[in-house]
Protein backbone atom coordinates (compact mmCIF):
# COMPACT_ATOMS: atom_id res chain seq x y z
CA UNK A 1 0.00 0.00 0.00
CA UNK A 2 2.75 2.42 1.23
CA UNK A 3 4.77 1.66 -2.28
CA UNK A 4 1.61 2.09 -4.51
CA UNK A 5 0.78 5.86 -2.05
CA UNK A 6 4.49 6.54 -3.35
CA UNK A 7 3.84 5.67 -6.75
CA UNK A 8 0.79 7.75 -7.23
CA UNK A 9 2.65 10.82 -4.87
CA UNK A 10 5.43 10.72 -7.52
CA UNK A 11 2.54 10.91 -10.30
CA UNK A 12 1.33 13.82 -8.84
CA UNK A 13 4.26 15.61 -8.18
CA UNK A 14 4.87 15.34 -12.34
CA UNK A 15 2.18 17.68 -12.99
CA UNK A 16 2.86 21.13 -13.13
CA UNK A 17 1.18 24.35 -14.52
CA UNK A 18 3.05 25.65 -16.83
CA UNK A 19 2.78 29.31 -18.84
CA UNK A 20 0.75 28.56 -21.67
CA UNK A 21 2.99 31.22 -23.28
CA UNK A 22 5.82 29.16 -22.62
CA UNK A 23 4.70 26.27 -24.70
CA UNK A 24 4.81 25.31 -28.49
CA UNK A 25 3.18 23.16 -30.28
CA UNK A 26 5.01 19.61 -31.23
CA UNK A 27 7.11 20.10 -34.70
CA UNK A 28 6.53 16.65 -35.70
CA UNK A 29 2.29 17.27 -35.39
CA UNK A 30 0.52 15.32 -39.06
CA UNK A 31 -2.36 17.14 -38.14
CA UNK A 32 -2.64 20.47 -39.84
CA UNK A 33 -6.48 21.42 -39.32
CA UNK A 34 -8.59 21.27 -36.04
CA UNK A 35 -12.62 21.27 -36.21
CA UNK A 36 -13.42 25.18 -34.87
CA UNK A 37 -16.66 24.15 -33.95
CA UNK A 38 -15.50 21.14 -31.63
CA UNK A 39 -12.53 23.29 -30.68
CA UNK A 40 -14.97 25.94 -29.52
CA UNK A 41 -17.04 23.15 -27.39
CA UNK A 42 -13.88 21.70 -25.50
CA UNK A 43 -12.75 25.55 -25.08
CA UNK A 44 -16.39 26.12 -23.23
CA UNK A 45 -15.60 22.79 -21.06
CA UNK A 46 -12.74 23.71 -19.86
CA UNK A 47 -13.82 27.31 -18.75
CA UNK A 48 -16.22 25.85 -16.90
CA UNK A 49 -14.65 22.57 -15.52
CA UNK A 50 -11.04 23.08 -16.27
CA UNK A 51 -8.11 20.84 -18.09
CA UNK A 52 -9.20 17.41 -16.41
CA UNK A 53 -6.24 15.48 -18.53
CA UNK A 54 -2.98 16.83 -18.12
CA UNK A 55 -1.08 17.35 -21.54
CA UNK A 56 2.35 16.05 -22.27
CA UNK A 57 5.79 17.80 -22.67
CA UNK A 58 9.12 17.87 -23.45
CA UNK A 59 11.83 20.48 -22.79
CA UNK A 60 13.09 22.54 -25.76
CA UNK A 61 15.85 25.22 -26.11
CA UNK A 62 13.40 27.69 -24.99
CA UNK A 63 10.01 27.24 -23.69
CA UNK A 64 8.43 23.58 -23.88
CA UNK A 65 7.04 21.47 -26.74
CA UNK A 66 3.46 19.28 -26.82
CA UNK A 67 4.39 15.90 -27.07
CA UNK A 68 0.27 15.29 -26.60
CA UNK A 69 -2.79 17.23 -25.78
CA UNK A 70 -2.79 19.66 -28.21
CA UNK A 71 -6.42 20.09 -28.60
CA UNK A 72 -6.44 20.81 -24.82
CA UNK A 73 -3.81 23.23 -25.72
CA UNK A 74 -5.54 24.85 -28.29
CA UNK A 75 -8.63 25.13 -26.42
CA UNK A 76 -7.34 26.58 -22.93
CA UNK A 77 -5.71 29.47 -25.72
CA UNK A 78 -9.71 29.86 -26.78
CA UNK A 79 -11.24 29.84 -23.32
CA UNK A 80 -8.72 32.69 -21.95
CA UNK A 81 -6.45 30.71 -19.58
CA UNK A 82 -2.91 31.75 -18.79
CA UNK A 83 -1.49 28.04 -17.69
CA UNK A 84 -2.37 24.43 -18.15
CA UNK A 85 -1.23 21.12 -15.84
CA UNK A 86 1.52 19.46 -17.51
CA UNK A 87 3.71 16.68 -17.27
CA UNK A 88 6.81 17.32 -18.02
CA UNK A 89 9.14 14.10 -19.73
CA UNK A 90 12.11 13.92 -21.87
CA UNK A 91 11.38 12.55 -25.66
CA UNK A 92 13.93 12.29 -28.14
CA UNK A 93 13.08 13.71 -32.31
CA UNK A 94 12.63 10.50 -32.99
CA UNK A 95 10.09 9.54 -29.81
CA UNK A 96 8.45 13.03 -30.69
CA UNK A 97 7.61 12.13 -33.59
CA UNK A 98 6.12 8.69 -32.98
CA UNK A 99 3.96 9.61 -30.81
CA UNK A 100 2.84 12.91 -32.22
CA UNK A 101 2.12 10.00 -35.20
CA UNK A 102 0.38 7.57 -33.08
CA UNK A 103 -1.92 10.29 -31.20
CA UNK A 104 -2.99 11.63 -34.46
CA UNK A 105 -4.15 7.81 -35.37
CA UNK A 106 -6.09 7.83 -32.02
CA UNK A 107 -8.40 10.58 -33.34
CA UNK A 108 -11.97 10.06 -33.51
CA UNK A 109 -12.54 12.32 -36.43
CA UNK A 110 -9.52 11.53 -38.21
CA UNK A 111 -10.38 10.96 -41.95
CA UNK A 112 -8.73 7.58 -44.06
CA UNK A 113 -6.50 10.48 -45.70
CA UNK A 114 -4.87 11.33 -42.40
CA UNK A 115 -4.86 8.35 -41.31
CA UNK A 116 -2.86 6.90 -44.94
CA UNK A 117 -0.62 9.44 -44.29
CA UNK A 118 0.16 8.88 -40.54
CA UNK A 119 1.39 5.50 -41.51
CA UNK A 120 3.34 6.61 -44.35
CA UNK A 121 5.29 8.95 -41.81
CA UNK A 122 5.76 6.14 -39.42
CA UNK A 123 7.35 3.86 -42.56
CA UNK A 124 9.08 7.01 -44.03
CA UNK A 125 10.69 8.63 -40.89
CA UNK A 126 11.06 5.58 -38.25
CA UNK A 127 12.41 3.48 -41.55
CA UNK A 128 9.37 0.67 -40.93
CA UNK A 129 8.05 -2.34 -43.19
CA UNK A 130 4.13 -1.86 -43.72
CA UNK A 131 3.98 -5.07 -41.47
CA UNK A 132 5.79 -3.69 -38.86
CA UNK A 133 3.92 -0.84 -38.40
CA UNK A 134 0.72 -3.42 -38.56
CA UNK A 135 2.53 -5.06 -35.77
CA UNK A 136 2.54 -1.74 -33.55
CA UNK A 137 -0.73 -0.54 -34.04
CA UNK A 138 -2.30 -4.18 -33.74
CA UNK A 139 -3.71 -4.08 -37.77
CA UNK A 140 -3.05 -6.41 -40.71
CA UNK A 141 -0.53 -5.78 -43.06
CA UNK A 142 -3.14 -5.58 -45.63
CA UNK A 143 -5.51 -3.56 -43.83
CA UNK A 144 -2.38 -1.10 -43.87
CA UNK A 145 -1.70 -1.49 -47.47
CA UNK A 146 -4.89 -0.77 -48.39
CA UNK A 147 -5.09 2.53 -46.66
CA UNK A 148 -1.87 3.52 -48.45
CA UNK A 149 -3.06 2.75 -51.78
CA UNK A 150 -4.77 6.11 -51.06
CA UNK A 151 -1.79 8.08 -51.23
CA UNK A 152 -1.61 7.39 -55.05
CA UNK A 153 -4.61 9.32 -55.67
CA UNK A 154 -4.51 12.74 -57.79
CA UNK A 155 -3.44 15.57 -55.22
CA UNK A 156 -7.41 17.10 -56.33
CA UNK A 157 -9.18 14.08 -55.25
CA UNK A 158 -6.85 13.77 -52.01
CA UNK A 159 -8.14 17.43 -51.11
CA UNK A 160 -11.76 16.24 -51.51
CA UNK A 161 -11.41 13.19 -48.98
CA UNK A 162 -9.78 15.43 -46.43
CA UNK A 163 -11.87 18.01 -45.98
CA UNK A 164 -14.80 14.77 -46.45
CA UNK A 165 -16.61 15.47 -49.44
CA UNK A 166 -15.42 11.84 -50.30
CA UNK A 167 -14.41 8.62 -47.89
CA UNK A 168 -11.60 6.48 -48.58
CA UNK A 169 -13.85 4.12 -49.71
CA UNK A 170 -14.79 6.11 -52.44
CA UNK A 171 -11.35 7.01 -53.15
CA UNK A 172 -9.92 2.79 -53.38
CA UNK A 173 -12.71 2.23 -55.77
CA UNK A 174 -11.49 5.77 -58.39
CA UNK A 175 -7.96 3.92 -58.36
CA UNK A 176 -9.61 1.50 -60.95
CA UNK A 177 -10.26 4.04 -63.11
CA UNK A 178 -7.11 4.04 -66.00
CA UNK A 179 -5.90 8.23 -65.82
CA UNK A 180 -6.38 10.96 -63.23
CA UNK A 181 -8.63 12.82 -65.56
CA UNK A 182 -10.99 10.07 -65.72
CA UNK A 183 -10.83 9.38 -61.91
CA UNK A 184 -11.32 13.27 -61.32
CA UNK A 185 -14.74 13.08 -63.46
CA UNK A 186 -16.27 10.40 -61.38
CA UNK A 187 -15.26 11.65 -57.86
CA UNK A 188 -17.44 15.06 -58.98
CA UNK A 189 -20.07 13.11 -60.00
CA UNK A 190 -20.15 10.75 -56.58
CA UNK A 191 -20.18 14.30 -54.49
CA UNK A 192 -22.74 15.71 -56.51
CA UNK A 193 -25.24 12.95 -56.84
CA UNK A 194 -24.24 11.76 -53.58
CA UNK A 195 -23.26 8.40 -54.62
CA UNK A 196 -22.97 5.66 -52.61
CA UNK A 197 -19.60 3.59 -52.26
CA UNK A 198 -21.63 0.50 -53.41
CA UNK A 199 -22.75 2.53 -56.58
CA UNK A 200 -19.75 3.99 -57.52
CA UNK A 201 -17.69 0.93 -57.81
CA UNK A 202 -20.85 -0.31 -60.06
CA UNK A 203 -20.26 2.62 -62.06
CA UNK A 204 -16.28 2.19 -62.06
CA UNK A 205 -16.87 -1.47 -63.16
CA UNK A 206 -19.13 -0.60 -65.86
CA UNK A 207 -16.97 2.19 -67.36
CA UNK A 208 -13.79 -0.57 -66.80
CA UNK A 209 -16.13 -3.14 -68.68
CA UNK A 210 -16.96 -1.30 -71.14
CA UNK A 211 -13.37 -0.26 -72.18
CA UNK A 212 -12.22 -3.63 -71.93
CA UNK A 213 -15.05 -4.46 -74.32
CA UNK A 214 -14.18 -1.46 -76.62
CA UNK A 215 -10.45 -2.64 -76.66
CA UNK A 216 -11.73 -6.07 -77.89
CA UNK A 217 -14.28 -4.81 -80.28
CA UNK A 218 -11.29 -2.43 -81.67
CA UNK A 219 -8.96 -5.79 -81.86
CA UNK A 220 -11.72 -8.15 -83.71
CA UNK A 221 -13.82 -5.17 -85.90
CA UNK A 222 -13.19 -2.11 -88.17
CA UNK A 223 -11.66 0.85 -85.50
CA UNK A 224 -14.56 3.67 -85.54
CA UNK A 225 -13.17 7.03 -87.72
CA UNK A 226 -10.62 8.93 -85.15
CA UNK A 227 -13.72 11.91 -85.12
CA UNK A 228 -16.24 9.65 -83.77
CA UNK A 229 -14.09 8.46 -81.47
CA UNK A 230 -13.33 11.82 -80.36
CA UNK A 231 -16.82 13.28 -80.17
CA UNK A 232 -17.52 10.13 -78.01
CA UNK A 233 -14.48 11.14 -75.60
CA UNK A 234 -16.13 15.09 -75.66
CA UNK A 235 -19.79 13.48 -75.07
CA UNK A 236 -18.71 11.40 -72.30
CA UNK A 237 -16.47 14.08 -70.64
CA UNK A 238 -19.33 16.61 -70.64
CA UNK A 239 -21.81 14.27 -69.45
CA UNK A 240 -20.27 12.25 -67.14
CA UNK A 241 -21.91 8.45 -68.90
CA UNK A 242 -21.49 6.49 -71.47
CA UNK A 243 -21.93 7.82 -75.11
CA UNK A 244 -21.76 5.44 -77.94
CA UNK A 245 -21.71 7.21 -81.66
CA UNK A 246 -22.89 3.96 -84.28
CA UNK A 247 -23.09 5.41 -88.02
CA UNK A 248 -24.19 3.72 -91.10
CA UNK A 249 -23.30 5.69 -94.51
CA UNK A 250 -25.53 9.66 -93.66
CA UNK A 251 -27.70 7.93 -90.39
CA UNK A 252 -26.64 6.93 -87.14
CA UNK A 253 -27.45 7.17 -83.72
CA UNK A 254 -26.19 8.69 -79.83
CA UNK A 255 -27.12 6.95 -77.39
CA UNK A 256 -26.09 7.88 -73.77
CA UNK A 257 -26.29 5.67 -70.77
CA UNK A 258 -28.08 6.05 -67.13
CA UNK A 259 -28.36 4.14 -64.32
CA UNK A 260 -30.94 5.26 -62.30
CA UNK A 261 -34.05 8.23 -62.45
CA UNK A 262 -32.14 10.87 -61.09
CA UNK A 263 -29.36 9.68 -63.35
CA UNK A 264 -31.81 10.15 -66.11
CA UNK A 265 -33.31 13.32 -65.11
CA UNK A 266 -29.77 14.52 -64.75
CA UNK A 267 -28.97 13.75 -68.52
CA UNK A 268 -32.19 15.56 -69.66
CA UNK A 269 -31.62 18.36 -67.74
CA UNK A 270 -28.33 18.72 -69.04
CA UNK A 271 -29.85 18.04 -72.80
CA UNK A 272 -32.07 20.61 -72.87
CA UNK A 273 -29.48 23.13 -71.16
CA UNK A 274 -27.43 22.75 -74.32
Amino acid sequence: MTEKWQSQQNDAEQVQRLALTEIRPNPYQPRKTFDAEKLTELAQSIAQHGVLQPIIVTQAIKGYHIVAGERRYRASLEAGLTDIPAIVKPFSDGEMRELAIIENLQREDLNALEEAESYQQLMQHLNLTQQEVAARLGKSRPYIANMLRLLKLPVKIRTLIREGQLSGGHGRTLLALKTPETMIQYAKLAIRESWSVRYLEQRVAEHTGSARQATSRQQHTTKKPALIRQHEQQLKEQYGTSVEITTKKNIGEITFTFHSESDYRRLIQLLKNM
